[in-house]
This record gives C-alpha cells, sequence and structure tokens, in this order.
C-alpha cells in the first residue's frame, strides 16, 4: 500500500507557478501560471495564438545595457532576446506569438514634470514590439499605480490588480 502513495499524490499536485521578480524572464506552458509586481518596471507577456506556451518578462532598464551588461535580462533588449530564444527553443517563432504589456507606472507623481522611468520603459515596450509586428492584444501602461500581473497560460485573459501610488510626497 504505501507503494501506491507517491503516485496519488503526483495527480493532485499544485500547477507549477512562477514568480517573477526584477530582470527574471520565465516560460510556461497550458495550466502553469506566471506572476509578478510593477512599479515603473515593465512585464511582457509572449503567447502563441493557441495559448499553449508563454513567455514572461519583468524589465527594469529601457536603456541600452553597458558591455558588462550585455546578457542582464533587467534591461529590454536582453530581456525580449531571452524571451526570443525561449520561445524558438520550443518551436514558436516570436513574431507570431501575442503580446501583453504592463507597468510602467509613475512611483513619484509629485514630482511632477519630466519624463519618467515608468514612461521611458513602457514607451520602449510599445516601440519594440511594433518594430517586430507583435500584435499587443491588451495593456495597462502608465498611470500613478503599482500593478499586480498574474495569468495561467490558456484561454483566459490575465489578471491585473491596479493600486494607486500614494499621491503623498
Amino acid at each position: 500500500m504505501n507503494r501506491l502513495l507517491p503516485l496519488l499524490h503526483r495527480h493532485h499536485k499544485k500547477p507549477l507557478e512562477q514568480e517573477l521578480m526584477p530582470g527574471d524572464v520565465a516560460l510556461a506552458r497550458r495550466g502553469e501560471r506566471l506572476k509578478t509586481l510593477l512599479g515603473s518596471c515593465v512585464a511582457v507577456i509572449l503567447t502563441d495564438p493557441h495559448r499553449t506556451v508563454a513567455t514572461m518578462c519583468h524589465i527594469v532598464h529601457s536603456s541600452r545595457p553597458n558591455s558588462a551588461n550585455l546578457h542582464n535580462t533587467a534591461y529590454g533588449s536582453c530581456a525580449m532576446d531571452d524571451m526570443f530564444h525561449r520561445l524558438r527553443r520550443v518551436g514558436l517563432a516570436p513574431t507570431l506569438c501575442h503580446a501583453y504589456a504592463y507597468g510602467g507606472g509613475d512611483m513619484f507623481p509629485h514630482l511632477g514634470g519630466q519624463v519618467t522611468v515608468g514612461e521611458r520603459n513602457a514607451r520602449w515596450v510599445t516601440d519594440f514590439l511594433a518594430a517586430h509586428n507583435i500584435e499587443l492584444l491588451d495593456h495597462s501602461l502608465g498611470g500613478t499605480h503599482y500593478r499586480k500581473v498574474a495569468w495561467t497560460v490558456g484561454p483566459q485573459e490575465p489578471e491585473l490588480v491596479l493600486t494607486p501610488v500614494d499621491m503623498e510626497p
């Protein structure tokens, strides 16, 4: 009887969940969950049209990395290269995928005036997706919100929770 217990437990496993921290990139398959928390950073999800596989990244910097950071996925260009590589490795063409983009919030709205880090990150992501002809299915970018993004790869849309930034200096 004891030999059967491991077999029974395998069927009741919770689906795999990956929580992305700043600079992380992950790949998930249908039924697996990706999630992250955002301020001025931007998360991009790329998924095949059938939603069987997805990649997600958590971009911190829209600027070009210096020579010491050429493979640092905290930078948008490195993160997107990593996502494209992961998709190709499972047989998917990244430019045929659909995208979701979230984040790019203004975390210091009381300062006002200048272009914020969040605005630069959001603009970089939308320009990158447009330059690669990747269809942006949905986005929530900019504003004065923190964002909590979670998606179980499959037919449903990603879940998004907005929390206002405290406007006090």
